[in-house]
């Protein structure tokens, strides 16, 4: 039960995400933009599968999680320049203290490179480390809307 709550918990986080890329001006913040909403729909896809809002697709499953490392692995590059635009909700204390941003990029690349994607109920299991990986980037070094 405790692992499904924290499924619905990374749902709920991705679910308040508004990735508005309209007026974007600034094309680097654009791409860091576009690079969370690839993390947004890998992780969807991982979170509906290990809720049962889809059915489980082990295929598709790993399709995502593999996706997911790599996108997670490409975060410190795209957020290195101290890029900024009205519409980016990336906030200045990931350059304040960039070694603690790229730690937590890559407590969700290890997160997500340890989903077992083989069974919904594994995959399930461990849903609850990788929403933990985001939501503890989220809480610091994104603008909450």
């Amino acid at each position: 039960m405790k692992k499904l709550v924290a499924a619905m918990a990374i749902g709920a986080v991705f679910t308040g995400a508004a990735f508005a890329h309209e007026d974007v001006k600034n094309q680097a913040v654009k791409a860091r933009m576009e690079l969370m909403g690839k993390v947004k729909d890998a992780t969807g896809t991982l979170g509906g599968m290990a809720k049962g809002e889809m059915a489980f697709d082990e295929v598709k499953a790993t399709a995502a999680k593999d996706a997911l490392v790599e996108h997670a692995a490409a975060i410190p590059a795209a957020f290195e320049a101290r890029e900024t635009d009205p519409k980016s909700t990336a906030l200045p204390a990931i350059w304040e203290n960039w070694n603690d941003f790229v730690l937590k990029a890559g407590a969700m690349e290890k997160a997500a490179g340890e989903l077992d994607t083989s069974a919904q109920e594994w995959l399930g299991a461990g849903m609850g480390s990788l929403g933990g990986s985001c939501a503890g980037c989220h809480k610091i070094y994104r603008v909450k809307k």
